[in-house]
């Protein structure tokens, strides 16, 4: 995840450097918070926010218990972690669901936010948790809206009830209606957006807000926007008492102020965070687990969760017991290549590892999980033989040669996959034996 990749190095070079002074000193500390604050304010989170932020964590940091402590870095370090969490809304904030079904999920949002794309995201989600959702077209001004929720909705295998270019206010109040006479439990409400704020598009979601009664009122943020997304959240909260915000394009090159900042201005919990472009990139929202991953300390919750989905238990238990026995080969290297693939991809595994942010114990430089050389790693393995790949330690230079001309790579290349396999082995062997963070 490309979010907070800046914050998060700026955040290790910082506390970095109190590990290398043993005790702390009050100044150090101040010192410390003050590059905290120019940090985060680099990173575009609100001024305001901020600056409650630092006063918290200077605060608690600055007590005699830390500046006795044995390890007051480490202490420091836990105390920005609990403040990022309480920042962020301390705990996952469930989706509420209706007495009656079905529950009323109304979308909203300005126009280029990946609100109709979102809406089948959320479906899919929704589908795999054995609900029946039931997508309702009521973006009727933008060209192709209602195509566009048609091929997400088959996409994400959920059907989508539409009038065509109707009476939105209508379509929601029959969509509802058409949700309890067959049988879907939940409705999922795409409303119209616009480029701007105005009044008519606010007027316009009162309406069906008063003729549905929505249990969920979420307010879909492009954070990319940065405080625009804030501003934007703010005004639709205080015209339409939003539930929930769901923040897409957090896979994109930003950085992350809105997320840090939206639940102190708003009051509204993150719900969803959106981290791809494929339907099964939605993920509820885990304030703890975002702060693990800003501060580098990986998260391991989410990482076993897309494990899980990506392979079987019989699957992991024989990597496992491979790990253990010292038998891993480069034949499973490279099927632990296309499993991560289906977890999102190498970076986002590597982000969710403990200790691979900049201040980790396990460095890794950014260009040796090039997506791209994914591609020539598989082509060099494959250009291996079986007793090579179960044995790589037989291939000398002239097995290496024939590799390369195989593979169209070059010695050097063959080489890099050999040595990345070896780092590989030796880092799963530490990383099983060590307990990484004690605070």
């Amino acid at each position: 995840m490309a979010l907070f990749s800046g914050l998060s190095e700026k955040l290790n070079h910082i506390f970095s450097k109190l590990t290398k002074r043993g005790r702390l000193t009050e100044l150090e500390i101040k010192t410390a918070m003050r590059e905290v604050r120019i940090a985060l304010l680099e990173a575009d989170v609100n001024i305001s926010v901020v600056k409650e932020f630092v006063a918290k964590v200077s605060e608690r940091a600055v007590g005699q218990e830390i500046l006795k402590s044995l390890s007051p870095t480490q202490q420091v370090i836990k105390i920005v972690n609990e403040e990022l969490i309480a920042l962020m809304g301390s705990s996952n904030s469930k989706l509420a669901v209706a007495s009656n079904p079905p529950t009323v999920i109304m979308m909203a949002g300005l126009q280029g936010a990946g609100k109709t794309t979102l809406v089948g995201k959320l479906g899919m989600l929704l589908k795999k948790q054995n609900k029946k959702p039931l997508l309702v077209a009521c973006d009727v001004y933008r060209p192709a809206a209602i195509n566009q929720l048609k091929i997400v909705g088959e996409k994400a295998g959920c059907q989508v009830f539409e009038k065509g270019q109707g009476n939105p206010v209508k379509i929601a109040k029959e969509g509802v209606a058409y949700a309890k006479s067959y049988g879907y439990d939940t409705v999922i409400i795409d409303t119209a957006g616009r480029l701007q704020i105005d009044e008519e598009l606010m007027q316009e979601l009162e309406k069906i807000k008063a003729e549905v009664n929505p249990a969920e009122i979420l307010l879909v943020v492009d954070s990319m926007t940065g405080q625009v997304a804030v501003e934007v959240a703010d005004t639709f909260n205080k015209r339409l008492e939003v539930t929930g915000l769901v923040l897409t394009k957090l896979d994109g090159d930003t950085r992350g102020g809105a997320t840090l900042s939206m639940k102190a201005v708003t009051g509204k919990p993150i719900k969803f965070c959106s981290v791809g472009e494929k339907l099964g990139d939605l993920e509820p929202f885990y304030p703890d687990r975002m702060a693990n991953r800003i501060l580098g300390m990986g998260d391991v919750l989410s990482l076993i969760e897309k494990a899980q989905e990506a392979i079987t238990e019989e699957e992991a238990k024989k990597m496992e017991r491979k790990f253990r026995e010292n038998s891993f080969t480069l034949e499973d290297y490279l099927s632990q290549f296309e499993t991560m693939k289906k977890m999102g991809g190498l970076k986002n595994v590597m982000s969710m590892l403990p200790g691979m942010g900049m201040g980790g114990k396990f460095k890794v430089n950014e260009n040796d999980i090039d997506e791209n050389k994914l591609v020539m790693m598989k082509a060099i393995i494959q250009s291996m033989t079986k007793r090579e790949r179960e044995n790589p330690q037989i291939i000398n230079s002239s097995r290496k040669n024939r590799i390369a001309k195989g593979s169209g790579t070059t010695v050097q290349d063959v080489n890099r996959v050999l040595k990345q396999f070896e780092q590989t082995k030796q880092m799963m062997k530490q990383m099983k034996n060590n307990k990484m963070f004690r605070f």
